[in-house]
């Protein structure tokens, strides 16, 4: 383990390093606090590296001339990591609050940049120009850099970690041959979701510095007492008293360097749910408890919930501001983090799961065990021994349980499902899905997390076909479209051959590499010399004999039905999917994946009997 309990510890990240009394970081941007380094030096960690990368990005070496343009925090840390580093720094900013400091921390010259100013920086230089000029101002201005290109040498380097003007002009670049490089932040990492969400580290030997390994170079630095961050600190404020100094920061009516926000010493329980100022609903009606309020939540199902006839009770979100803000918006009484006390409040009647899709498994396994009905957003599991153990606490406890699979409530598939209902034969089926790209980074992709769009999104179509043929799937046979070496291979564009026990066949075309302006769905049914086909939830039409009837719907694909008859099917303790039919699309995507690995046709009851005896034999 890279941290223990009780360790000191730096962090950084938008989103994740805030100023809160607990947070929750990423191993990749935290690093532990040498023993001699105080806290308060300790929270420069993130400001430091953004200024040790630049210089990494400038490259010094021992005895060059380095000009810093900017003399705020960034730029004296900077002067004092070049001086660190054995070379002769100048340092300019067009206000002179910070010269006598920057001369302190080893500045040869400081000036302000001015035109009748260029002089003194050149015969800093000897005349020669300086080897490196390192930008760290803020201004929309173009003027630092042609300050730049006036001060620096034939072939030198620029390097820009600010945010400056950049209306660059040709001819200087051209005659002094000169590198031009944008530092970014704190350094090869950064922006980077593998390696700062998932924690997946760049190897040492070819990546040297990190973002992580920059943070914990400059906290060695300040405990090797090269950095003076002490005298940085201009002002510091109490938590209580944040709002004063971000006044400090917006207004500007005095001169500050470093800002520190200080707490007091001890915890305070942290008050994990709070009331919204929504008032109890009439008693008698059902409390919901909802985990997870993205933008699907918020635009599909929430609003359908707020309308039916139910008590809106909890929601919990990741942050606490979004939680409160969904409340207020939806009507919750309260308004929570903590996930799993929705679960264990006994206030709450029923759960409803809509969070990211690794987590549905752990919160509908708690569900069952607390013996609530719940409802869970697709997908159910994202792997075979999660199914196995939900089927196993089921068993156990058969709570009402549903999966959000839409699609067989939609008035669309609805019509045409009774068309078919009468039938004597089986069933042909194909289903078009022009699903649309999404990149192989995005969270959806990522099999620990969204499980990929085969078990996160295909599952839907394996559902309705199931809904259509009233049968279980039987085998499954996949292939997807072979990827150029210049592609990375998602498994996203692909078909898929499905066997029913009632002898049914379907076949899902799923579609990544598709255009937008093509409808998204289309499905076409084959029976006892009648045809159907759904085009995109707007239109049905039946062929039968020598006619063509067409019925036009609204385009929904069945949210507010589904929430309807969760509601009702619960109210009445039952499930508007059986178990075994929940079960079964989960394993059939499972053995789509199979298949697609394997190149074979699975059949499903040897896949499962497969699946069984690797858990038993412990893999």
């Amino acid at each position: 383990e890279i941290f223990s309990p009780g360790d000191r510890v730096a962090c950084g990240g938008a989103g994740y390093a805030t100023h809160s009394e607990f947070v929750s970081i990423p191993k990749n941007l935290a690093c532990k606090i040498p023993p001699n380094v105080d806290f308060e030096s300790a929270s420069f960690a993130t400001i430091g590296s953004i200024a040790l990368q630049g210089v990494r990005q400038a490259n010094p070496r021992l005895g060059e001339y380095v000009a810093v343009i900017g003399l705020g925090l960034i730029g004296l840390i900077t002067v004092q990591l070049l001086k660190a580093n054995g070379c002769f720094v100048a340092g300019v900013d067009i206000r002179p609050d910070n010269f006598e400091l920057a001369k302190s921390f080893g500045c040869g010259l400081v000036s302000d940049g001015n035109p009748n100013s260029i002089q003194n920086l050149l015969a800093f230089t000897d005349g020669l120009g300086f080897d490196a000029v390192i930008i760290t101002a803020s201004t929309q201005s173009n003027e630092p850099t042609e300050l730049a290109l006036k001060i620096v040498r034939k072939k030198g380097r620029i390097v820009v970690v600010g945010s400056v003007g950049m209306n660059l002009p040709r001819s200087p670049f051209y005659e002094k041959e000169l590198e031009y490089t944008i530092a970014c932040s704190y350094g090869p990492g950064r922006y980077d979701k593998f390696y700062e969400e998932y924690g997946i580290d760049y190897p040492y030997p070819y990546v040297r510095w990190t973002e992580n390994r920059n943070m914990r170079a400059f906290l060695d630095l300040i405990a090797d007492n090269k950095i003076n961050l002490t005298r940085l600190i201009t002002h510091r404020f109490s938590i209580e008293n944040a709002v004063e100094a971000y006044k400090l920061l917006t207004e500007g009516k005095e001169n500050f360097i470093g800002i520190l926000l200080t707490y007091g010493e001890k915890s305070k329980p942290i008050q994990r749910v709070v009331p919204s100022g929504i008032r109890a609903a009439r008693k008698g009606r059902k409390r919901i408890g909802f985990i997870g309020a993205g933008n699907f939540a918020q635009f599909y199902l929430l609003p359908v919930l707020k309308n039916l006839d139910v008590e809106l009770h909890t929601v919990s979100t990741a942050t606490s501001a979004n939680a409160i803000s969904v409340a207020r918006h939806f009507g919750f009484q309260y308004a929570t983090t903590d996930s799993l006390s929705i679960i264990h409040n006994p206030e709450i009647d029923f759960v409803f799961i809509a969070s990211r899709h690794d987590t549905h498994y752990q919160y509908v396994l708690e569900s069952i065990k607390a013996q609530k009905p719940v409802f869970v957003e697709k997908p159910l599991v994202l792997n075979y021994s999660q199914l196995k153990s939900i089927e196993e606490e089921y068993a156990k406890n058969p709570v009402p349980l549903m999966v959000g699979y839409n699609r067989r409530f939609s008035p669309a598939f609805v019509f045409l499902k009774e068309k078919v209902s009468q039938r004597k034969q089986p069933l042909a089926i194909h289903y078009r899905v022009n699903a649309g790209f999404i990149p192989p980074d995005h969270w959806i992709q990522n099999p620990q997390i969204g499980g990929g769009r085969i078990i996160g999104e295909v599952c839907h179509f394996v559902d309705t076909l199931m809904f259509l043929t009233d049968s279980l799937p039987v085998s499954v046979f996949a292939e997807t479209i072979s990827h150029t070496l210049e592609q990375t291979p998602t498994n996203d564009t692909l078909a898929i051959t499905i066997k029913f026990q009632d002898g049914s066949l379907g076949v899902i075309e799923y579609f990544s590499n598709g255009s937008s302006q093509m409808g998204k769905e289309y499905c076409e049914i084959f029976w006892e010399n009648q045809s159907a086909i759904l085009n995109n939830f707007e239109s049905v039409s039946i062929y039968y004999k020598n006619r063509v009837t067409e019925k036009k719907f609204d385009g929904k694909k069945g949210h507010k039905e589904e929430m309807s008859a969760t509601i009702s099917n619960f109210e009445n303790g039952e499930s508007p999917i059986d178990f075994f039919g929940i079960k079964f699309v989960s394993l059939t995507t499972f053995a789509i994946i199979e298949s697609l690995q394997t190149g074979r046709k699975i059949l499903l009851n040897e896949f499962e009997k497969m699946l069984n005896e690797k858990i038993e034999g412990g893999e």
